[in-house]
């Protein structure tokens, strides 16, 4: 993929280790004050106008299950540029949709301030809330804001892009997230059988279990879930005085109000499984959520987020 203006030197200096995606350059000129890389990930991107108004009525305005959302799985780069003072959003994302094309890329989704949101509640900073979660500053978007959603699919790449740029009186910004398709490397965690559960129990009293997978952001289980949920069950019926609390655990991103109410829904859905489909007595189960408060590995690399997101088992 070729660069655009943005080749040129930045004016500011990056923060330490970051770096343009090789598919979408920089605007010319603009520095990187935020920079992330999760080698495999799992990402919303709007791909229509978005109620956030029927999110905030229901208290749910981290829920990505909409059909506005486009849920993709794939190497995560997530840049945000602050852009040279004088430079208009509108000029902005006219360049970076002008290099995206020339690159090959197809634009699936384009809007401008209120018309990418939908119903009762059209201010543009929700658009920073919900597009650009990491920025602490709600009125980076507040005064202009234009977003576009493109993809590529040749021999060299196939990949989404979102480009959400916004306007602060003076300042400019612009939040790139590029998302990179690549299968999932299963092998890393391998299923513990009953016996290794049961060992685990005995001599600590509790187990962390990383075979339970949950779609982004939300508390429902995926498939690939199932061979773990086989071997709680089986662990169950063949100790049939053993008691567990299923504890949810989540990793640093995030408030931690939302990742405490996250890991809670999260341990009441394994505990709903285990009883609704293998017939485990619901007196034999309990359920909570731990958040981010009990880390067991840094929440500065990909692996340490892996270690902490996890479903503990504590004998009961």
């Amino acid at each position: 993929m070729s660069c655009f203006l943005a080749c040129a030197t930045a004016t500011a200096a990056d923060i330490e280790a970051a770096r343009d995606s090789p598919l979408v350059a920089r605007y010319a000129g603009s520095s990187i004050a935020y920079y992330n890389v999760h080698d495999f990930d799992e990402v919303a991107l709007l791909r229509e106008p978005h109620n956030y108004g029927v999110l905030l009525d229901r208290n749910a305005t981290n829920d990505r299950s909409g059909p506005e959302w486009l849920t993709l799985q794939g190497r995560l780069t997530e840049i945000r540029y602050e852009i040279p003072l004088g430079r208009s959003s509108f000029e902005v994302i006219a360049n970076y949709e002008k290099a995206l094309g020339a690159s090959g890329f197809q634009i699936l989704f384009r809007c401008s301030d209120n018309a990418c949101l939908a119903g009762n509640v059209t201010d543009n900073y929700v658009l920073g809330l919900q597009l650009d979660p990491s920025n602490g500053i709600s009125t980076a978007y507040s005064d202009h804001a234009r977003y576009l959603l493109a993809k590529v699919e040749t021999a060299q790449a196939n990949a989404h892009v979102a480009i959400l740029v916004g306007e602060d009186k003076a300042n400019t910004v612009a939040f790139v997230r590029v998302l990179e398709a690549k299968p999932i490397q299963n092998d890393k965690v391998a299923t513990m059988n009953p016996d290794q559960m049961a060992s685990a129990i005995q001599s600590s009293g509790k187990v962390d279990v990383y075979g339970i997978l949950f779609d982004v952001d939300q508390a429902t289980m995926k498939p690939e879930s199932q061979p773990t949920l086989d071997s709680i069950a089986k662990l169950m019926a063949d100790r049939p005085n053993l008691k567990l609390e299923v504890v949810g655990h989540t990793d640093g991103r995030g408030t931690e109000t939302h990742n405490l109410e996250l890991s809670t829904r999260r341990a009441a859905s394994v505990v709903a499984a285990l009883t609704g489909q293998y017939g485990i007595d619901a007196r034999r189960l309990s359920s909570r959520g731990a958040g981010m408060s009990q880390p067991v590995g840094s929440n500065d690399t990909d692996e340490g987020r892996a270690q902490n997101r996890r479903v503990e088992l504590k004998s009961n």
